[in-house]
């Protein structure tokens, strides 16, 4: 999907997918919003209200607090895609978000999750 395509998905529709991924593999919704905070610097209440606002991914990553500095260490592939390999930075930040969603329906520990 083009970059400019992706970032105008809403995140109120993609947020329900996450949970039903998540949960799929008995993971829960709070493991999800710690990922998003995590990633994001938003606090769970924030994302509360982000994930009933119809807001898209560019608004949701623009108004993100801060991007957390270790998200540079999210690797490998989403899509076929690597990660770490694309050039635009909404796009990567969207696909990082991904990647963490996919490594927790894998069964991967928090602590590996969030790269500590």
């Amino acid at each position: 999907m083009p970059a400019r395509e992706i970032s105008k998905l809403l995140f109120t529709t993609v947020y329900p997918l996450y949970l039903q991924k998540a949960a799929r593999k008995n993971r829960t919704k709070e493991e999800v919003d710690t990922i998003i905070c995590w990633l994001t610097g938003y606090t769970r209440e924030q994302l509360a209200r982000h994930t009933t606002a119809n807001i898209d991914f560019q608004t949701f990553f623009d108004q993100a607090p801060l991007i957390h500095p270790n998200s540079s260490h999210i690797t490998g592939l989403v899509c076929g895609v690597r990660v770490e390999a694309i050039q635009d930075p909404m796009t990567q930040k969207i696909r990082y978000l991904d990647k963490l969603i996919d490594e927790l329906a894998k069964g991967r520990s928090m602590d590996k999750i969030l790269r500590q």
